[in-house]
């Protein structure tokens, strides 16, 4: 355990981002989940549903911090891939 009043602080705070970080990333793989389901299903164009609710949610995840801009951009991109083939 940390020492240094500083040290403490750094702990404490990137304990509660870890703890926020979990369950943004649990939310965004049922986003992802529901998704995959409904192109299964064959009843996702690309833009639509629950297919356009996750990617809102990949790019709010990747412009808070919680995914890396190029981690957000690939599962978009191979989520896209997989709604326009059983478009």
């Amino acid at each position: 355990m940390a020492n240094h009043p500083s040290a403490i602080k750094r702990h404490k705070q990137s304990e509660k981002r870890r703890l926020r970080n979990r369950s943004e990333k649990a939310a965004l793989a049922t986003q992802l989940k529901k998704a995959r389901s409904e192109i299964e299903d064959k009843k996702a164009a690309p833009a639509a549903g629950e297919v356009r609710n996750a990617v809102s949610a990949l790019g709010k995840a990747a412009s808070k911090g919680i995914l890396t801009k190029k981690t957000a951009a690939r599962r978009i991109s191979r989520l896209m891939k997989r709604a326009a083939k059983t478009a």
